[in-house]
């Protein structure tokens, strides 16, 4: 990257603002993860996170930037909105309501956008009245009864929906996608604590300059592949007929059809995880009950069990989000229409079997891509003895809300005629 396409960045007065914007946004959010629930007793809630610190109570800790771990207003995230976003895509394929209002462009995605803030609200209250009691349970609430859960709920449900406006605020006025950012922030955040635990170790004499340089030169590399994983794609080149429309000549173009080698983004470790962690989180409430305790030790991160479960989990729903997010009989038929066509290929059902041959081919791809990083944390930490969660899904989404962030800075510079980031003439693919 070229340092005159960073001081470009400040050259231009709308985008300095959104830019100012967003990062003043982001500052709103970190300070409301430190502001506490009231009526919940610290020393109990540490005690509880020493105890059921992993499974899915660490996994959503980890989106809301350890606001869980501190129980403050924003302790729920924004998990609930991106719940009822996955649940209203996937109603989509079985309600034809919602799949003519997916046609309808603008304004049928206005209308997804409200069913999707109601769908928010409801997950929220069903979330923090579990949490209300769960904590009662506990012991870790100072007055127990129906005003702590309702005084629970109410926050926890106001939290969520102020991230939630936080994001589209962020999408609007700022720069990049705003509920990305904020699960961004969150998981950034947790780097400083990271860096001192490994500075302490070095200070202890229990891990060695060169074991430090090896792991830096490790995770250089593995953020260097996904970024090329995730920019990659799968150029299926498409050919338009001639048009002659008066005296003017239409068409004639050569073009491509961009397959992502990874269609389904985050969404198949989001889903893997948040199945696989249940019975685990379940079992470690009754640690005294025999079948229990066994389901918790074979369920254990980092057995063979879990992880070929896992792995299993996440090909499945690489496929089956792809195949919700892309129809190549859509794509084939709109070709059609524009007078496109594959070389070689007979426009029609023959050219989406052949693009949806050549998806799956490369989801097969995907999918063993997107489980080796999700494996990688558990193998580096029980193998390795790496002294931090490093990969997964946290890394996905980190790799892929930089390199869109990144992708739009750069395309209001070339809109404005200044240069990109890789200077003159050399754009950065972006993920869209």
């Amino acid at each position: 990257m070229t340092t005159s396409g960073f001081q470009n960045l400040f050259k231009l007065p709308e985008l300095k603002k959104r830019i100012v914007t967003t990062l003043m946004l982001l500052l709103v959010y970190r300070i409301g993860v430190h502001v506490p629930t009231p009526g919940i007793n610290p020393d109990s809630l540490a005690e509880i996170f020493r105890t059921h610190g992993e499974g899915i109570v660490g996994m959503f800790n980890m989106f809301s930037g350890g606001a869980l771990e501190r129980l403050s207003v924003f302790a729920l995230g924004i998990m609930p909105y991106i719940s009822a976003s996955i649940i209203l895509q996937l109603m989509t394929v079985v309600v034809p309501h919602l799949e003519q209002l997916k046609k309808e462009g603008e304004q049928g995605q206005k209308k997804i956008t409200q069913y999707t803030r109601y769908g928010t609200v409801l997950l929220s209250v069903i979330q923090g009245f579990g949490i209300s009691v769960g904590l009662e349970a506990m012991h870790a609430a100072t007055s127990p009864g129906w005003g702590f859960r309702i005084m629970t709920v109410i926050t926890l449900t106001a939290g969520t929906a102020f991230i939630m406006w936080l994001g589209e605020q962020i999408t609007e006025r700022g720069i990049g996608n705003g509920i990305s950012l904020i699960i961004f922030a969150g998981i950034i955040a947790r780097m400083p604590a990271a860096v001192a635990n490994v500075f302490n170790l070095i200070s202890n004499d229990q891990m060695g300059l060169f074991e430090v340089l090896m792991l830096v030169a490790m995770m250089v590399g593995v953020i260097g592949f996904v970024i090329y994983m995730e920019t990659a794609q799968r150029r299926i080149p498409v050919e338009y007929a001639k048009r002659v429309v008066g005296r003017k000549v239409y068409g004639g173009q050569s073009s491509h059809l961009p397959l992502k080698i990874n269609t389904s983004g985050v969404i198949p470790p989001i889903f893997a995880s948040s199945i696989i962690v249940f019975p685990t989180t379940v079992a470690s409430f009754f640690p005294d009950v025999p079948v229990m305790k066994t389901i918790s030790d074979l369920m254990a991160p980092g057995s063979v069990l879990y992880t070929v479960i896992f792995v299993a989990f996440i090909v499945f729903f690489c496929f089956f989000y792809t195949a919700i997010q892309f129809n190549p009989t859509d794509v084939a038929e709109n070709m059609k229409k524009n007078g496109g066509y594959i070389p070689g290929i007979r426009p029609g059902k023959r050219t989406a079997d052949y693009i949806d041959k050549v998806l799956t081919r490369i989801t097969v791809v995907g999918a063993v891509y997107v489980s080796a990083i999700c494996v990688l944390p558990t193998m580096l930490i029980t193998k390795a003895n790496v002294p931090f969660y490093f990969g997964g899904t946290a890394l996905l989404i980190v790799v892929g809300v930089a390199i869109d962030t990144v992708a739009q800075m750069e395309s209001h510079l070339v809109m404005r005629n200044y240069s990109g980031f890789l200077g003159d003439g050399k754009a950065m693919k972006g993920r869209r």
